[in-house]
């Protein structure tokens, strides 16, 4: 298979994953990389270049915040990334639009 197709496909979904996952918690960069990895089988597997652009666009355009925490002893401090209220308000926009866009695409696949 063309890598290049595989590529396309997952660069328009991978907001709305992004925005599933710190739906329940807040977390930090290579924890997205890590969760997206496990969740998917190895298919979204993610270079923190790929994520960090993705994550400043949302914090951008105000669906996720972000803080730093606080070290403790040996324990680095981490950027944690949560959502809010306008970006639970886009996921939901979202996954009803991959719902319908699925079932449309399983429509014409199965002729």
């Amino acid at each position: 298979m063309n890598p290049k197709y595989e590529q396309q496909m997952k660069k328009g979904v991978l907001e709305m994953l992004v925005l599933r996952l710190l739906s329940g918690e807040e977390k930090y960069g290579y924890q997205l990389i890590t969760e997206l990895r496990e969740g998917s089988s190895g298919m979204f597997t993610l270079k923190e270049g790929t994520l960090y652009p993705i994550l400043y666009r949302l914090e951008d355009e105000g669906l996720v915040e972000s803080r730093w925490s606080e070290p403790k002893g040996r324990e680095v401090s981490r950027k944690y990334y949560y959502i809010t209220d306008d970006g639970t308000e886009a996921l939901m926009q979202l996954m009803d639009l991959w719902k319908r866009f699925s079932v449309n695409i399983e429509k014409i696949m199965e002729g």
